[in-house]
């Protein structure tokens, strides 16, 4: 039986393996105030000009859909008992805009283990992630990397 990802430590991680969880709900509102702090472009924050833009309407700003994906990430993936943080992301994506009302879930799929040479009670577990809308498209995917401790290692 595998071990549920919320108590996994690194040798648990098996590449290949693929994960669905989650289901968010995008708000008008969200979005907006959002935005307002952090990405205050038009076509984030303004209907009007929203309407007259490529996008023809209102959506969200990338960095927020990668807030909601980490937020997924540490309410169904990440475990508490092991996780160690991240040391980076390779590549990151926005494939399709996201708009108020669009419900978001996540795939995680682990693409490799690598156990640290220098320090071996922990490794390297590399996924892709793939924020999914209700229709089934791809809005957004990451390639990223946890770290993770071993089962009975020592914090080093």
């Amino acid at each position: 039986m595998a071990v549920p990802p919320k108590e996994r430590f690194f040798e648990d991680f098996r590449p290949g393996e693929v994960l669905e969880f989650g289901d968010y709900l995008v708000t008008e509102e969200e979005i907006v105030e959002f935005a307002k702090r952090y990405d205050p472009q038009p076509f984030h924050v303004d209907h009007e000009a929203a309407d007259r833009s490529i996008y023809g309407g209102l959506i969200a700003s990338g960095w927020l859909t990668g807030s909601i994906v980490m937020r997924l990430l540490v309410d169904h993936f990440i475990s508490p008992v092991s996780s160690m943080g991240s040391p980076g992301v390779d590549e990151i994506r926005w494939t399709k805009p996201v708009r108020p009302g669009d419900r978001l879930k996540l795939r995680v799929t682990v693409v490799e283990t690598r156990r640290s040479q220098s320090k071996p009670d922990r490794g390297i577990v590399q996924v892709q992630e793939e924020a999914i809308n209700q229709d089934g498209e791809t809005v957004m995917s990451i390639r990223g990397m946890g770290l993770y401790r071993c089962r009975g290692g020592d914090e080093s």
